[in-house]
């Protein structure tokens, strides 16, 4: 059996991606991110994960997910992954 690794971007917004999954992306962003009132995100957008430069020169945006808090503020929440080489 195989899996979906979900720390791509296609296999997050495949878990993740629909509106029947919604509230389960919005309950584990707050857990992992450790969010309590009146920090909880309650709205969640998952957003195309790359973004060309709007000044020349500088480098590309990726972004993952645009949130809004329970104060009206938005938040871009960005997964990163660092490969480790051990040596």
């Amino acid at each position: 059996m195989r899996f979906l690794n979900p720390k791509t971007d296609f296999a997050f917004k495949k878990i993740f991606g629909s509106e029947q999954s919604r509230d389960i992306l919005l309950s584990f962003l707050n857990a992992i991110l450790g969010l309590t009132h009146p920090y909880c995100i309650e709205d969640v957008q998952i957003l195309d994960p790359y973004l060309a430069p709007k000044i020349q020169g500088m480098k590309d945006t990726y972004l993952d997910v645009r949130v809004k808090d329970e104060q009206g503020r938005s938040y871009i929440v960005e997964m990163q992954v660092l490969k480790r080489c051990w040596f």
